[in-house]
């Protein structure tokens, strides 16, 4: 177990993963702030905000006072959560498929997907298993699929 931690620590992930989530705290911090400054200020504009928390969103008259449900709050983290992953995804997810792709190709490894058998194919394989199963021989004509039975 230690020298798979060993092996970890020296490929340099943990290094690539350290500065990832540093750049990310530092972005999600712009992009709140960004968020909290110009998108909630907009929300602000079709809700009304509750007088007691200061708080906007959807009034609701309850049993004994107005409910405000605080979507503002809601809204903004969606917003910050979807622009902080479409930057990691366009500053090291698509660079790095880039990369990946290009060391490959020097490498000369091409990949390739291995032809799956069709649906009547794996009916006669598992027709022939279990006849051979049973001890019975298989039929002459192996590639077409067992016809029903009515």
């Amino acid at each position: 177990m230690i020298k798979g931690f060993k092996d970890f620590i020296m490929r340099g992930n943990v290094i690539d993963l350290a500065v990832a989530v540093v750049i990310g705290a530092a972005f999600s911090a712009v992009v709140t702030a960004i968020v909290d400054s110009i998108i909630t200020p907009l929300i602000s504009l079709f809700f009304k905000a509750d007088p007691k928390t200061g708080e906007f969103g959807i009034q609701v008259q309850g049993l004994f006072d107005v409910v405000t449900f605080p979507i503002g709050g809601l809204i903004s983290a969606i917003i910050s959560f979807l622009a902080v992953a479409l930057v990691v995804y366009l500053v090291f997810v698509v660079p790095m498929n880039k990369w990946k792709e290009r060391q490959a190709a020097r490498a000369g490894v091409v990949e390739e997907e291995a032809k799956l058998p069709t649906e009547a194919e794996l009916l006669v394989q598992i027709r022939d298993l279990l006849e051979q199963q049973r001890g019975t021989a298989a039929p002459t004509r192996a590639t077409e699929p067992p016809s029903p039975s009515i």
